[in-house]
């Protein structure tokens, strides 16, 4: 009788776990695992890699494209490849999307793979594993991506209008991330992204010279840093010149651009508000402290939101579609 109870009791609690582990994929969005090709495709994972490696070798700037094209596809319609489309009216031509580079990154992975693989691995898997290797190339920690995401059949400008912007409050930026299941450990961790890349000095002027129609800069620059930012994008200059958002660390995936925010040297407007902010200052400070109960390791944290971001309304199982080539619908 005993024995039956311990059973009765072992079956009891393995029917909570798995409950909570369905209530947690649903919750996700999660149709996704880790090795979902490790069969069906077992290659595919070692030539996005490569791939990456090799583009990232003759041009560093595709990795922070790849990854900021990941972003930009999970908050428009879920991660499933429609910012790979081509078309008049695509996705890929709304103005937040117009400087994106790695497409032909992820076009050559594609290639390869379907090559061995014809009709098994979907573009927004690859982009989602271009993200992470992407981070690696640039030094950063890995994670394992999960994968078996299908690819979408509509892809609109339209909809990347509520794309998180250059310009938002720490509020909005709050409530577009919250919107897709995110929190604000995960808004203050993925925009840790900026560790890598640029930005147009047409998105960084007016916070220079005309701040809120003010006439000044925005008094949130380091008085030091200001004159350094003018030189790159002086009043009149080049609008396109691009400026490093992580000053002396621009190819290195860590820590620095935080310590850049603390010392009033955010290059980017919503940038420097996640430390003037109160509610994102907290997460800025645990990822530069210590390891342990008040700190956060920022390459493990990053790897976590990547992780709940490439789950956003992933289409799985006979939702959508499976490309032949990612810039196209079947």
């Amino acid at each position: 009788m005993e024995y039956y109870h311990h059973s009765i009791n072992k079956m009891a609690m393995f029917m909570v776990i798995l409950v909570l582990a369905i209530d947690v994929t649903m919750v996700l969005g999660q149709g996704t695992r880790v090795g979902f090709y490790s069969s069906t495709c077992p290659r595919a994972e070692s030539i996005v890699q490569s791939t990456v490696r090799a583009h990232f070798q003759s041009d560093p700037t595709v990795a922070p494209g790849i990854l900021r094209m990941h972003f930009h596809d999970c908050f428009v319609l879920g991660c499933d490849g429609s910012i790979l489309i081509e078309g008049s009216d695509a996705e890929r031509t709304a103005i937040p999307n117009r400087n994106l580079k790695g497409f032909d990154v992820i076009e050559d992975a594609k290639t390869q793979i379907e090559a061995i693989c014809p009709g098994v691995v979907s573009c927004a898997d690859i982009l989602a594993l271009a993200a992470r290797d992407s981070v690696v190339a640039t030094r950063g920690l890995t994670w394992s991506v999960p994968t078996g995401r299908r690819d979408g059949r509509v892809s609109r400008a339209a909809d990347a209008g509520d794309l998180p912007a250059f310009f938002d409050s720490v509020d909005i930026q709050k409530r577009k991330f919250l919107t897709k299941g995110l929190n604000t450990q995960d808004l203050v961790a993925l925009t840790g992204a900026h560790t890598i890349g640029t930005a147009g000095c047409a998105v960084i002027r007016d916070r220079l010279f005309n701040f809120n129609s003010t006439g000044g800069p925005d008094p949130s620059i380091d008085a030091t840093f200001l004159p350094q930012l003018r030189a790159l994008c002086p009043q009149n200059g080049d609008a396109s010149r691009r400026v490093g958002l992580d000053t002396g660390s621009v190819n290195n995936f860590d820590t620095s651009y935080f310590s850049n925010l603390r010392n009033g040297r955010g290059v980017l407007e919503s940038d420097q508000k996640l430390w003037t902010d109160a509610s994102t200052q907290v997460f800025v400070q645990r990822f530069l402290g210590i390891r342990g109960l008040l700190g956060l390791t920022f390459g493990v944290e990053f790897g976590r939101s990547m992780v709940k971001m490439s789950n956003i309304e992933v289409k799985t199982g006979t939702n959508g579609e499976i490309r032949k080539v990612c810039s196209a619908i079947n």
